[in-house]
């Protein structure tokens, strides 16, 4: 694993790996971008770490901190300038994950980059959310991430199946695990998500266990974590920044801070596909603008009074498509207008 001050272990200690850039995630479409510039000198670098306006990038023999730069993220692969490295040439993404950025700010806020898999972490306690975790899943999918949902502290729950019931609404979407982040068994677990060469990004709430989870599954306590409070569940802010960790299986693993407000943003496809059911009954109501409330034909609210589909469902999924809607709209430059946007946000957060 990456020690406390960054460093990368030497190539025999992570499960044999030989090649640095495998174990720190390189691919093939990686490496199709830089064919042109083999002979150039510049060598492909990944950022692990973001920091007081700096980044921390590691290679095949590289192991620096250079200036930051607005237009990457963790887990972003740049072709080094070793003059300039602030212009160093941003190589295409496998995947981003991002959203609006919290309060009211009118921009996009990158949260991670080249993620081949999101562990989507909740506890079973009040911090457990469906409408949450369909946001956090719509994410993902939309970046084209695999989603797998956690569900631990099951050890610190007194009724369980509450839980897996719940879970029952979800699981169509990632598979739905549930786990002691302090047990060993946990690596066993994940195994098949933590591969050599992947990377993986736990993301959730404050207070989850993501961080512990993450030392588990390094076999040290390398990463700071904290206990929940006892009255409300929520967590304390314990990861303050994103930083890549390497396993001894040479899966490259991201432990986020905690999000406590998750703004769709872009995610057309993503939501579609979280609420496939919903969106494949509209095309039965009778007309095409139908809001899915009192108009006459509406498939939506007949499968609300047959029981086929909760209310709160159709709620949930109403709300997080006109966020989504609104948040692009709002976020693409010419789209909408300032006195709109202003208008929109007030009414989305009533």
């Amino acid at each position: 694993m990456i020690s406390n001050d960054g460093r990368l272990p030497p190539p025999e200690d992570i499960a044999g790996q030989s090649d640095v850039l495998a174990a720190l995630g390189w691919q093939p479409l990686y490496a199709d971008q830089i064919k042109a510039d083999a002979a150039s000198g510049s060598k492909p670098v990944r950022i692990v770490g973001a920091h007081r306006g700096t980044l921390h990038v590691m290679g095949d023999e590289v192991d620096l901190i250079i200036p930051g730069r607005p237009d990457v993220v963790v887990g972003d692969w740049l072709l080094l300038d070793p003059a300039e490295p602030d212009t160093s040439r941003l190589l295409e993404r496998k995947s981003l994950l991002k959203r609006r950025a919290p309060g009211l700010e009118r921009r996009i806020q990158m949260i991670a980059a080249n993620i081949d898999t999101a562990f989507i972490v909740s506890s079973c306690n009040q911090d457990f959310s469906i409408a949450r975790l369909e946001r956090y899943i719509a994410m993902a999918i939309e970046a084209g991430v695999t989603s797998v949902i956690l569900l631990t502290k099951v050890d610190l729950c007194d009724d369980a199946g509450a839980y897996v019931e719940a879970a029952k609404e979800i699981e169509h979407l990632a598979p739905v695990i549930f786990l002691n982040a302090h047990e060993a068994a946990a690596e066993a677990t994940l195994a098949e998500w933590c591969a050599p060469g992947q990377t993986v990004a736990f993301l959730g709430s404050s207070g989850v266990g993501k961080s512990t989870l993450a030392n588990t599954l390094s076999g040290n306590q390398d990463i700071e974590t904290q206990a929940i409070r006892e009255d409300d569940a929520k967590g304390r802010h314990t990861t303050t920044r994103r930083h890549l960790h390497l396993l001894p299986s040479g899966c490259a693993i991201l432990d986020t801070p905690g999000m406590r407000e998750l703004q769709m943003t872009d995610a057309e496809d993503g939501v579609a596909a979280v609420f496939a059911d919903l969106q494949a009954l509209t095309e039965q109501c009778r007309f095409r603008d139908c809001q899915h409330a009192s108009e006459p034909g509406c498939a939506i609210q007949a499968a609300v009074k047959l029981g086929s589909v909760s209310q709160a469902r159709v709620d949930r999924w109403q709300k997080l498509d006109h966020e989504n809607r609104h948040n692009t709209a709002a976020l693409t430059p010419g789209k909408l207008s300032n006195k709109a946007a202003r208008k929109a946000d007030k009414s989305m957060r009533r």
